[in-house]
């Protein structure tokens, strides 16, 4: 007789349940991979050595992680190729707890243990049947003769149910070509991976250079461990589909490393992206923050700044005193160049700056977070404002020359800032000036370098514990 095709399908959908269960852990892991993206994502290579019979069987994959996307999963004979193919997979959550068991048993019949003491002093064990009737508020058992609620003893259950598993597992069903042990590779995508950089940096006394340390720090909340992994990180921005309930973005990665004596990573081109490679296995265990170190560069040459940056809204009306004290940043940059025992692309992360006080003992004097920076850039870094040198701007003149046609005016602003300096050393300071629309200096009392179509910098040096004054006037058109 033949089947209709919704008669096929009926019999197809339990395929799993109706084979052999062949089971596997990690005890017959071969090797393990782990490439691992910002924000996450990761992407697992698990390789197992697995005796499997000939013909259609379903392959229990234990030990996957929690947070597996199961529709990434695919699973390599690399044995035997040929022949070799996958029907269906499932991915069973649902895992082993004293509750989850219980709740699994409602409607069917438990056995109930109780100890007695009897009349001689011995205590003996009395079992009784009891059909589980609710566990959702508590726990409530039908016996032959009665109903409780809170009962004293012990609950038997006569088997685990199939859809309730000790531990995360792929159930797949495949057609296995030979009866023999075979090497079977499972890659898929999972969440709950996650890795970002952290650098720490101690500034030299005359903070002119610098020593640079680098750590990768690894995040698992996946749920599984990973023993003896080839670690990996992908460096970029890696475009993913949003999902429908909030989704997720991998913020990419630029990993580098630095030619030190300390251990560090192998870097290469994939894509547009950069993969970098632990040099040797390392294990990542469940719900662990691990740190491994990145990189490590000596002596390179810093140069500090200090900063006072305006507003473009002072050149838009009559303000008079600006403020009586203004904040002057301290920033530190450096090149990330060969010639500076840099040169290799940094990650994206927090640099922490320490120097040294008089008695030799690091302090800690700010941070900063950076962006991906590739080879031959600057890195800058704020680490504050500056305690002894500070700033003082009032305007001293605003006046409108008129309008210019229909929507644009014509505006002449004058500044006066006091910059003053209670250092015992000399010290310069860079004036930033963002000026709105088309400008033109028409007076100043130090020069000016034009850094955009819409900034003056100023370099202003300050004697040591003394002031020095900035006048200017501005004409400006919007």
């Amino acid at each position: 007789m033949r089947m209709s095709p919704l008669t096929l399908l009926l019999v197809a959908l339990p395929l799993c349940a109706q084979l052999k269960e062949i089971p596997t852990t990690q005890k017959d892991q071969q090797s393990l991979a782990v490439t691992i993206y910002n924000e996450n994502l990761a992407l697992v290579k698990d390789t197992r050595e697995v005796r499997l019979p000939k013909g259609e069987v379903a392959l229990a994959f234990q030990e996957v992680s929690v947070q597996i996307r199961p529709e990434t999963a695919l699973l390599r004979d690399i044995t035997h190729p040929e022949g070799f193919w996958v029907a269906e997979q499932n991915f069973d959550f649902d895992l082993l707890t004293p509750q989850k068991l219980l709740d699994k048993y409602v409607g069917e019949k438990v056995g109930i243990i109780t100890t007695q003491r009897e009349d001689n002093g011995k205590t003996v064990e009395k079992r009784e049947e009891a059909l589980v009737l609710a566990t959702n508020s508590g726990t409530v058992l039908q016996f032959p003769d009665r109903i409780e609620t809170s009962y004293v003893g012990r609950i038997v259950f006569p088997k685990v149910p199939e859809n309730l598993r000790a531990r995360p597992t792929l159930v797949i069903s495949l057609n296995s070509p030979v009866a023999a042990t075979q090497k079977l590779e499972l890659s898929y995508l999972t969440g709950g991976l996650a890795w970002r950089a952290d650098y720490v940096a101690n500034l030299a006394s005359d903070e002119k250079t610098m020593d640079l340390s680098g750590w990768v720090t690894l995040t698992n909340t996946s749920g599984v461990a990973y023993p003896n992994a080839m670690l990996q990180l992908v460096a970029g921005d890696v475009n993913r589909v949003q999902e429908r309930r909030g989704g997720y973005q991998i913020d990419g990665m630029a990993v580098g490393a630095m030619k030190a004596a300390a251990p560090q990573m192998k870097e290469e081109s994939l894509f547009e992206y950069h993969l970098y490679t632990l040099d040797r296995p390392t294990t990542v265990k469940a719900d662990q923050t691990k740190q491994v170190a990145l990189l490590s560069a000596s002596n390179i040459p810093v140069r500090k700044e200090y900063l006072l940056r305006g507003e473009s809204y002072y050149y838009q009306g009559s303000y008079g005193e600006i403020d009586a004290k203004l904040k002057v940043g301290v920033y530190v940059e450096f090149d990330n160049r060969e010639a500076n025992h840099m040169g290799m692309p940094l990650p994206k992360g927090t640099v922490r700056v320490y120097k040294r006080d008089s008695e030799g003992r690091a302090q800690f004097i700010g941070e900063d977070a950076i962006d991906h920076t590739p080879r031959n850039e600057t890195v800058r870094l704020k680490l504050g404002d500056a305690f002894d040198v500070t700033a003082r701007r009032k305007q001293t003149d605003f006046k409108s020359l008129g309008a210019i046609g229909k929507y644009h005016y014509n505006f002449e602003t004058a500044f006066e800032v006091e910059l003053k300096n209670a250092k015992k050393e000399a010290v310069t300071v860079s004036v930033l000036e963002p000026i709105y629309g088309d400008w033109e200096i028409i007076q100043e009392s130090h020069p000016h370098t034009k850094e955009s179509a819409g900034a003056a910098k100023f370099k202003i040096a300050i004697p040591a514990e003394g002031s020095t004054k900035l006048t200017y006037r501005v004409r400006t058109k919007w």
